[in-house]
């Protein structure tokens, strides 16, 4: 069994060696086993010398134009031949034992074939903030509230991902919330309790700069999944009820703490 990484990255050379190193010091991992794709939309600020520098660890890499992160996802993810599949931005970190964990959980769970895990909140300079523990899929929740799986922790069998249609390419921001969406559609989300990745939360981040935008679009794609936002006082008792549900869980779960 092979997973297959993508690293979409566009002028982030001062995480983009953090990142690949998380990878490429993944542990008791054997030969084959762990595809790295690096698709760089052709930056300006010495990532190529990054690249050129972890290029051994890389089974494929490209330095060009794209439409932007999703394009190079997609671009990504054409050139992936692993079974299960998975992406992480330039910015954020798999943990060490994640890529064994990952192929491990497949084998033993011939049921799954998509799963997410918990995460940390590190900052600019890789201090841990705190940590994401999460809840399983819950779709009102979901609709309700907001997107809650950990992206860089999300793992998927290819055959899924093909079912599916992939990654919409007209989706900037919220490209991975469509995605999970999808994927409930075709079969249930397993969440695992175990940290699995380390998201850097800083001010150039593109969840940071565009949040609006980005709930618009999670919104939107809630819509097509049958979510309504049309009566304003529907709406606020449905969020109330979902940020409740979230909060109730959570406690019973353990997750602040």
């Amino acid at each position: 069994m092979k997973l297959s990484i993508v690293v979409p990255s566009f002028n982030q050379a001062r995480f983009l060696a953090h990142t690949l190193e998380s990878l490429a010091n993944q542990r008791n991992i054997k030969s084959g086993e762990l595809e790295i794709i690096v698709m760089d939309g052709g930056s300006t600020d010495g990532s190529v010398e990054i690249l050129e520098r972890f290029a051994g660890h890389l089974d494929y890499w490209v330095s060009e134009p794209d439409r932007g992160q999703t394009h190079a996802l997609l671009k990504g993810f054409s050139h992936a031949t692993g079974s299960v599949l998975g992406w992480l931005c330039s910015d954020d970190l798999l943990e060490p034992d994640a890529v064994r964990f990952t192929l491990d959980y497949f084998a033993q769970h011939d049921e799954v074939r998509f799963f997410y895990g918990d995460a940390l909140w590190i900052d600019e300079g890789g201090a841990v903030l705190r940590a994401k523990k999460e809840i399983p899929f819950n779709r009102f929740i979901w609709n309700y509230d907001h997107c809650y799986i950990p992206q860089p922790s999300a793992f998927w069998r290819r055959s899924l991902y093909q079912e599916s249609g992939g990654l919409d390419e007209t989706l900037h921001l919220a490209m991975d919330s469509d995605l999970w969406v999808k994927f409930a559609h075709l079969t249930r989300p397993r969440h695992v309790r175990r940290s699995l990745s380390r998201i850097r939360v800083h001010t150039q981040a593109k969840t940071q700069r565009f949040a609006r935008q980005s709930l618009q679009e999670h919104r939107e794609i809630c819509r097509r999944a049958g979510a309504s936002f049309d009566d304003p006082l529907v709406l606020a008792a449905r969020r109330a009820v979902a940020k409740s549900m979230r909060v109730t869980w959570k406690l019973a779960m353990g997750c602040y703490w």
